[in-house]
Order: structure tokens, then C-alpha cells, then sequence
């Protein structure tokens, strides 16, 4: 193999591929990065067995090969050589790769990429489509609420339901639910309800661009697996094995309070009070009072060791008034990703869940459990 790049891209390369590295496995390939010539392009891949990265740069090929590079010692020195080209050339004898850059010239001792676990090559026909920048959205707006407790791994999964032209994306924890609905750009030939770790979406959103770029996403039949495929990325994960809970049950058909607010008047004061309640269990208490249409939301923290914070924010209220508790980081995260200057929070009575709409779309909603008021 020899190839020469430019530094930029292949740094950025890396660190598209480098997320799936796995530090810690009894595989020592793992730890390193594919390099392969493919097509006139330098194919870059990573994978710990569950997530799988692969970016295609642009090279020129004087001569074809493959081998794995140590990840992390490579990216390092890719991120300081001082040219604007990198040549790599492989010594398959002794598996090294030369790195010669400016005045820097330095050998990588590697792994025979034949030890390198392959990742699947999806078959586009028939793959569902996504416009990036929806499905980015979307993923944002519900993997937050994914659960880090391993001992639910359904919970540490966004489940991904696809009905022709509808797509519905649900995260749960046990305490809060996050629901995104949208649009196809065309309509699947099938039906798929598939769980996808909360990890690999997050990644995937991270490593798409922002253009008008298509998403294409493959599940391969019987492979518990899903593939995405972009112009020069692909992600491959691990489906997780289970069944999603009915969220459907879980969202409240009704409400006896239905308070309207800004958003962002809302979100700063939850970063206020989650000053105070982080050193408790995180409780914030909403005081909602009701005058006549009118009204305001008093959000309140209280801290032992640091004192307590209050603030109020004018609201309408349509209902009766309330005073309920929520997990106040809970709050500020789903607050975060509301795109509409208002936001309605619907209740019913303190010890019943709330759902929280942004006012004008209806393609989101967001169910949070109350705390113990105490």
C-alpha cells in the first residue's frame, strides 16, 4: 500500500471512526483502525463488535493494500504532522507503515488487517430514505431519554417504528418518554419496528453533515443488525433484542391544567433552580396559580448547605392551579431541544405524570413523572 493524503483529511476521518474504537478489549484489532484502499479512496474503519464506523476520504492510490494502524497513537500523530500531505507506505513483511509529512517521518508497527472483524456491506435496494437534517432532529429530540441502566437494556434503545410514509421515533427510562413523529421522503416497501442503542444514533447524528444529503438506513434480514449509509460514511449497529414498552398507554388522553409558557423564560429558570436541587435529588417544585386565564409558574429549588432560589415566570393557564414537582434536569433537558418560542405543560393533579407539548407542532411530546413533593 501506498497512498497520500492530506492531513486534514485524514484527521477528520479519524475522528469520524474513532468513537466505535474499543479501548478495552481482549481483541487487540479493536484497538486500531482498518486503512484500506478502495476505489481510488482511502476507506478508514473502526468497530467494537456492537458499533461500527467506516468514512471514505479522498487519496491518491499508487499502490493498493490494507492494514490496521493503532487508533489512538495514529490520530495523535496525524494531528500534529507538519505537512499538508501524509504519505503512508506498508511494509507487508513486517507489517509497519511508514508516515513520512514534512520533516517528520515516523514507523507504526500494525496488525494485519485479515484480523479485522468485516462489516457488512448493505444492499441499498429497498433501503428507507431520511432527509439528514429530520432525522438528526428527531434523534435529538428523543435519545436523551434513552436509560444508562444496563439492567433494562430495551430502555437503553430508541425504538424506531416505520409505517409507509410515518416514521415514529420513543425513549424511555422509567421516568420520562419522549415521542417524535415524522414524514418520509418516500414510502418504505415494508414495515420495521426496530430498538437501536441510544449510543449509536447519538453517534451517527454527531458524524452526519448539515446539508440537504439523504440518509439511507438498511436492516439485512435475520443479521440483528441496522446499517446507515451516507455519501461517505456508514454506521452499522447492533440491534437490541427485546420488546419496547406500549408508550402509548403511558401518555395522559387528558388534562385538568393546561399552562402555556416560554420557552425560554422556562429553560433559565430551570438552570437556576438545578443550581440549588443538584445537591439534593434534583426537585424542583412548580407552583402554578390560575387568575382568571392569566397566571404564573413559580419554580422553586431548595439546597441545605447553599440556600434556595424562586423564580416566576408569566404564564396562561387554562384550568385550575397546581403545585407539583418534577425531576428538574429532566425538565431542562426536553426543554432544551423545544424548538417553539412556547411551550404548554399539561397536568392533571401532583401525583400524575405531566406532558409537556411544544405549542404549534404537533410532531413531539414529551411525558415526565412527578417526584414526591415531601
Amino acid at each position: 500500500m501506498k497512498v497520500t493524503v492530506l492531513q486534514e483529511h485524514l484527521a477528520r476521518g479519524l475522528g469520524i471512526v474513532s468513537r466505535a474504537v474499543s479501548p478495552r478489549s481482549t481483541l487487540p484489532v479493536l484497538a486500531n483502525v482498518l486503512l484500506a484502499t478502495d476505489e481510488g479512496r482511502l476507506r478508514l474503519s473502526a468497530t467494537n463488535l456492537e458499533l461500527g464506523i467506516t468514512c471514505w476520504i479522498p487519496a491518491r492510490i499508487e499502490g493498493e493494500g490494507s492494514t490496521t494502524v493503532p487508533a489512538r497513537t495514529f490520530a495523535d500523530l496525524v494531528n500534529t504532522l507538519p505537512g499538508d500531505h501524509a504519505l503512508l507506505t506498508l511494509h507487508v513483511a513486517s507489517q509497519t507503515l511508514n508516515v513520512r509529512s514534512g520533516a517528520s517521518n515516523t514507523d507504526l508497527k500494525c496488525i494485519d488487517a485479515q484480523e479485522f472483524p468485516p462489516l457488512p456491506v448493505p444492499d441499498l435496494e429497498g433501503a428507507i430514505s431520511f432527509k439528514i437534517a429530520d432525522f438528526k432532529e428527531m434523534v435529538h429530540q428523543v435519545a436523551f431519554a434513552a436509560s444508562n441502566d444496563e439492567a433494562r437494556p430495551v430502555l437503553m434503545g430508541v425504538s424506531i417504528k416505520v409505517e409507509k410514509d410515518k416514521v415514529t421515533m420513543a425513549a424511555a427510562d422509567g421516568f420520562r418518554l419522549s415521542v417524535r413523529r415524522g414524514v418520509l421522503p418516500a414510502p418504505a416497501a415494508q414495515p420495521i419496528h426496530i430498538i437501536v442503542p441510544a449510543r449509536a444514533l447519538n453517534e451517527l447524528a454527531r458524524i452526519a453533515g448539515d446539508g440537504d444529503e439523504i440518509l439511507q438506513m438498511v436492516v439485512p434480514k435475520g443479521r440483528g443488525q441496522v446499517i446507515f449509509h451516507l455519501k461517505d460514511i456508514e454506521l452499522v449497529s447492533q440491534l437490541i433484542d427485546g420488546v419496547f414498552p406500549d408508550y402509548e398507554n403511558i401518555i395522559p388522553r387528558s388534562y385538568t391544567s393546561r399552562t402555556l409558557v416560554s420557552t425560554a423564560s422556562l429553560l433559565k429558570a430551570c438552570k437556576q433552580a438545578e443550581i440549588f436541587a443538584r445537591e439534593g435529588s434534583n426537585v424542583a417544585r412548580l407552583d402554578i396559580k390560575s387568575t382568571n386565564g392569566s397566571g404564573e409558574v413559580e419554580i422553586s429549588a431548595v439546597s441545605e448547605e447553599t440556600g434556595r432560589n424562586e423564580t416566576i415566570v408569566e404564564a396562561t393557564v387554562d384550568g385550575s392551579g397546581l403545585l407539583i414537582a418534577f425531576n428538574v434536569r429532566f425538565l431542562r433537558e426536553v426543554l432544551e431541544v423545544i424548538k417553539t418560542p412556547n411551550v404548554a405543560l399539561e397536568t392533571t393533579a401532583p401525583n400524575a405524570p405531566g406532558v409537556i407539548r411544544p405549542v404549534g407542532d404537533d410532531s413531539f411530546l414529551h411525558v415526565i413523572m412527578p417526584m414526591h413533593l415531601g
